[in-house]
């Protein structure tokens, strides 16, 4: 145990912990008990049992094997009074060994719980369920994201959310879906859905919904690890493939998109000499010649192929990144996808071709209360020359951005172009 510590250092303590390993314990205990709703509730139980004990015994020195025992003991306590001879209690007894090894040493708990959260994605995934269903409880079980978090990203309330997480988990639990990755003939039933949580599990990491950072590094790292996982399990298939050179090609970039200040640096602006040699290697060699049907995230690994191998904003080959967003917008059409194939025409064409298009987009109403419409209309006014307009666009997404550090940027923006 390390010393007791404040009580705001151990409530500090705890709130670490239970961001980063929750989702870990979580898995494990879902893999235990096979029960959703009883493994959250028996972390929620070991967390609160923390802020308890901890002020006395000091924080332990491996906290996440402490809430993982705490809320695995509690999960058996209550299967005890639910039924003495219930199934899972038997399960439970048979591998304590197992599990105290994978609390114990811990590369090899996190090989272990690395499987675990593969094979609940796996579950999550289940084709029962409907595809906004399975990427929600995802979101929530395996990468460990607020409830608030997930409506914000689907633009519901959060009410409306946490009913449909409750709905889903009680479906998982009367519809019997078992707690397995499904044989390979089975698996590509459920690729798509995997593909799509694993994508926002990254996403959800690279550009924070909310908060002080641009960056989440726990759950980049979660992402990209699983998705190796798939790899192995799919190693012929493109898509996943593909998703996991996107997921480098980004991931590659990532120390530049912020200064030592934790200022968020744009694309353009990046010191390329500070981007990761071996992840746009690895990257890049997963990427094979483009089929002539390519899938969204083949397609997308391809565009960030362009960004990596140019020598700097200045010489992308943005003609050809006006290409490859033609063929996405048919292949995963989205507002998002246009915004972007906007910006790459703009590069490409100018700025008032680029700009009409934005205009056409925000006419129709398309990612409305969205910070990055306003942003990058304002970007491309700037260039235009036309700054009173950039000014009142910078205004408007600042307003909507979900960061500080995307407020501060847009702060600087709108302070450049006012002088």
């Amino acid at each position: 145990m390390t010393g007791h510590g404040t009580p705001d250092r151990i409530a500090e303590a705890a709130a670490r912990t239970a961001a980063e390993e929750s989702a870990r314990v979580v898995s494990t205990l879902i893999r235990m008990t096979g029960d959703f709703a009883l493994a959250e509730d028996c972390l929620q139980d070991a967390l609160t049992k923390a802020l308890r004990d901890w002020p006395k015994t000091g924080v332990p020195n491996n906290p996440g094997a402490w809430i993982t025992t705490v809320a695995k003991n509690r999960a058996i306590d209550l299967l005890r009074r639910a039924s003495a001879e219930s199934r899972a209690v038997q399960r439970l007894a048979r591998e304590p060994a197992e599990t105290q090894r994978e609390l114990d040493n811990g590369d090899e708990r996190d090989a272990v719980v690395a499987d675990d959260r593969l094979t609940l994605i796996f579950t999550c995934c289940h084709p029962a369920l409907t595809m906004d269903a399975r990427v929600a409880l995802t979101l929530r079980t395996v990468a460990g994201l607020t409830t608030a978090e997930i409506a914000h990203a689907f633009l519901v309330a959060e009410p409306t959310m946490e009913k449909r997480l409750v709905r889903t988990r009680a479906r998982i639990r009367n519809t019997g879906i078992p707690y397995r990755v499904p044989s390979p003939d089975r698996m590509r039933e459920r690729r798509d859905g995997v593909l799509a949580v694993l994508y926002l599990l990254f996403t959800a990491g690279y550009g924070a919904a909310t908060g002080q950072s641009v960056l989440r590094r726990p759950l980049l790292d979660d992402a990209i690890r699983l998705t190796r996982l798939l790899v192995e399990l799919m190693p012929d298939d493109p898509e996943a493939r593909g998703l996991l050179a996107l997921m480098l090609l980004q991931h590659a970039r990532s120390t530049a998109r912020v200064d030592s200040a934790g200022e968020l640096v744009t694309l353009e602006q990046q010191d390329r000499g500070q981007w990761d040699a071996a992840a746009t290697s690895e990257g890049l060699a997963l990427l094979s010649r483009r089929p002539p049907r390519a899938g969204r995230y083949e397609l997308q690994a391809h565009i960030a192929a362009c960004h990596a191998t140019a020598t700097d904003a200045e010489h992308t080959d943005f003609a050809r990144i006006v290409l490859l967003y033609d063929e996405l917008c048919v292949v995963a059409p989205s507002p998002v996808v246009e915004l972007n194939r906007a910006v790459a025409v703009a590069m490409s064409q100018g700025a008032a071709v680029g700009l009409a298009l934005v205009d056409g987009l925000a006419a129709r109403g398309a990612l409305s209360g969205h910070h990055l419409l306003p942003a990058t209309r304002a970007d491309l006014l700037r260039r235009l020359g036309r700054l009173r307009e950039a000014a009142r666009e910078y205004e408007s997404a600042r307003q909507l951005a979900p960061t500080e550090a995307e407020r501060r940027y847009l702060d600087r923006r709108l302070a450049e172009v006012a002088e």
